[in-house]
């Protein structure tokens, strides 16, 4: 008999409510692993009034209080860390190597959010006028939302939560339906750190729950981390709803690899950024640029190794690869290959067919790789998510330039190339948010601001960095005065400082 996992309201799990529910798969097998209960619209409000009651006490701590928290919280993920990473990989896929650094990514965060003492610092400007004082602070928002996709089930919750919190939030996590485990445990050890109960709720579910989260008035703010229609959708509904989104979507990123280039080191890059974690990454480069002569030499290279890739399930410490995570998704990623197949581009490597003795059901395949693939092909417009790598050729720099620019997704990007003088021209002239020099993916560090342009992000800020503390934040500028500087009488023209 399958577990059911539920929710987590006001510091618990609490018990399964009954009603709807889905199914979670051990991608490896296929197998049903367990149930997951998905909140109806009363259980979404019960757990915005736990937020909502938790925030007034929380916000009145100290940041260094709430700081403290925080150091104890990233003490329990590292001590937990090896339980997190088995349950990403158990519902996710990918490899536990992969899972033990997506959990290390996260925890950065959480380093990051232990400065929030110094992080929510404002700024003071004394005498601004006879006898006047100016400065400013920031002040949380009250009750905020996020909600993740599967891919990074650890990461992208750690991405959001933990700054937001620190800065003195409550915060509503409604995490991707596929891998709900690690999100439960992530609640659970911050709660054991000192976390009040309601100031991080999770709530399981899907449209239902989001729905509430987007239109509820007592939540001021929602994170999001999907698809772009999604995440326009989001940030449309949000925004009606008078409330501050930022909502990162879809990527298409391009690795330009010039004819100088280290072409052993390109090649290894681009394994690693296209078949990591089966390409399941919103970072993932599934586009490679090859400019000038430098297309032949790169696909020599890539063949091989995309062919000897070695598939196998999580625990395998010899996989390069994991499956995909659940069988519908298996078969979106395949059929973008046969779309590739009838748009004439030629299918260097084919791994749609890869079989597993003892895993027959899982929902395994290996690296494809196409060559000589076109801007006006659906697999170069369209973001598969799976371990497809397109190679694409350009006559000079400025063409491979031009097809990223044309390209409506501008999250990350980068270039390998010896030359200086090309890697800083690209990263002048490239319309993208997040820029690689012999760097494949660019995912900065906490202490940075995660986020793409174009239709890779709907909103004004992105994640974590400063820019995730003034997303969570509002600010207030006070003027003020004592008595022994007012002049006596009304004024009645536009007050000036002089």
């Amino acid at each position: 008999m399958t577990a059911t996992l539920t929710h987590f309201i006001d510091g618990q799990r609490i018990a399964d409510p009954g009603g709807r529910s889905g199914k979670v798969y051990n991608p490896a097998t296929g197998e049903v692993a367990a149930t997951v209960s998905f909140a109806d619209k009363a259980l979404t409000e019960r757990a915005i009034a736990s937020a909502k009651a938790a925030f007034p006490a929380w916000a009145a701590k100290a940041p260094l209080a709430r700081a403290r928290v925080m150091f104890k919280y990233k003490e329990l993920l590292e001590r937990n860390r090896d339980e997190l990473a088995r349950l990403i990989s158990s519902e996710h896929g990918k490899v536990l190597s992969d899972a033990k650094g997506e959990v290390t990514r996260g925890i950065e965060v959480v380093e990051f959010a232990c400065g929030i003492p110094h992080l929510m610092k404002g700024e003071t400007s004394p005498q601004v006028g006879t006898g006047v004082d100016s400065f400013s602070m920031r002040q949380p928002l009250g009750v905020v939302a996020g909600i993740t996709p599967f891919n990074f089930p650890a990461m992208v919750p750690m991405w959001m939560f933990p700054v937001a919190i620190a800065c003195g939030n409550a915060f509503i996590l409604k995490p991707s339906e596929k891998d709900p485990s690690t999100p439960l445990l992530l609640a659970e050890l911050l709660r054991k750190a000192g976390a009040p109960e309601g100031v991080l709720n999770v709530v399981n579910g899907d449209k239902e729950v989001v729905d509430v989260l987007l239109t509820h008035p007592d939540v001021q703010a929602v994170s999001f981390v999907g698809s772009t229609p999604i995440a326009e959708q989001i940030y449309h509904t949000g925004c009606a709803h008078n409330k501050r989104v930022q909502a990162l979507g879809g990527a298409k990123n391009h690795m330009v690899v010039m004819p100088d280039a280290d072409f052993d080191q390109a090649t290894d890059a681009l394994m690693g950024a296209a078949y990591g974690s089966a390409g399941e990454r919103c970072m993932a480069v599934s586009v490679a640029v090859a400019v000038g002569d430098a297309g032949d030499r790169l696909v020599d290279r890539l063949a091989p190794k995309v062919g000897n890739l070695r598939i196998g399930p999580y625990d395998d410490p010899e996989a390069d690869m994991g499956p995909l995570v659940t069988r519908e998704h298996l078969e979106r990623v395949k059929g973008y290959v046969d779309l590739g197949v009838e748009e004439g581009a030629e299918l260097v490597v084919d791994g749609r067919d890869v079989q597993l003795q003892g895993y027959e059901n899982g929902h395994f395949m290996g690296g494809c790789l196409f060559d000589r693939v076109t801007p006006d092909m659906r697999i170069y417009k369209e973001e598969i998510f799976g371990p497809v790598l397109s190679v694409v050729r350009a006559d000079d720099f400025d063409q491979a330039v031009g097809m990223i620019n044309d390209h409506e997704f501008g999250n990350g990007t980068a270039i390998f190339t010896r030359d200086g003088d090309a890697a800083r021209q690209f990263t002048q002239d490239i319309q993208v948010g997040m820029v690689g020099v012999n760097v494949p993916i660019p995912v900065p560090m906490a202490f940075h601001s995660f986020g793409g342009w174009k239709r890779s992000l709907f909103g004004d800020h992105a994640m974590h960095g400063m820019e995730g503390v003034r997303f969570y934040t509002k600010l207030k500028t006070v003027t003020q005065r004592w008595p022994t500087g007012i002049r006596a009488g009304a004024e009645y023209t536009m007050p000036t400082m002089g």
